[in-house]
């Protein structure tokens, strides 16, 4: 279960973490955790900001392909989808890619070459047969679970996947960077440094490949 960045191509974003810091409220944490249009092209206070399409992922879905050996026909399910941006740009290169995703709004704004493949659903109980995907991934999805639900989720992950499993979560390396964190993220609901995540990989079984999104 090593560690694997499979994100590194992605730009890195610039937050505003003074102006976050000002403006985090419980009423915009509620806000934001509806993920409807508020947090994915409202104000950058409660989610995005605006959530289009750029092509930043072809690359992302290239090294996926590339690290698991997947094969045209291949199926891969990308469990918080959100618009579908990945699962687009791994359906170009010949993969049988499918999402899913708890907001409606997201699914209800997809992009068009993902309709039909993204469905409404929790990553706690994943609506899928034993071992019907190649490789199930979870990108900055996890973490909105509360710890009972996310050991969950990794035991669906473990379950659903033949052979590759990949997620990446929110984590913090310094009691700085936890700060920073706290003053920051609107979503979470679970989250630590890199030895207390690996606590809870062991604790739900799970086996396949993590990186971190590092404050």
């Amino acid at each position: 279960m090593p560690e694997l960045d499979l994100l590194r191509s992605l730009p890195k974003s610039k937050r505003n973490i003074e102006k976050r810091e000002t403006a985090k409220t419980q009423t915009l944490i509620d806000l934001s955790r509806e993920y409807g249009q508020d947090y994915f092209d409202g104000s950058r206070d409660v989610g995005y900001g605006g959530y289009s399409y750029d092509g930043r992922w072809v690359p992302v879905a290239q090294d996926i392909i590339k690290h698991y050996g997947l094969k045209k026909g291949d199926r891969v399910l990308d469990v918080g989808c959100a618009k579908g941006f990945l699962v687009k740009d791994l359906l170009a290169e010949g993969i049988d890619a499918f999402g899913i995703d708890v907001s409606q709004y997201a699914l209800m704004n997809c992009e068009p070459e993902v309709v039909g493949r993204l469905q409404i659903g929790s990553a706690e109980s994943l609506p899928f047969p034993d071992k019907s995907f190649d490789v199930v991934l979870a990108i900055n999805t996890l973490h909105n679970l509360k710890k009972p639900d996310l050991i969950k989720a990794l035991q669906e992950m473990e379950r659903l996947a033949r052979t590759g499993k990949f997620l990446q979560v929110d984590c913090y390396q310094t009691p700085e960077g936890k700060a920073l964190f706290e003053s920051w993220v609107l979503t979470a609901y679970t989250h630590d440094y890199p030895d207390g995540w690996k606590r809870i990989f062991d604790e739900a079984g799970y086996t396949g490949d993590y990186y971190w999104t590092l404050f």
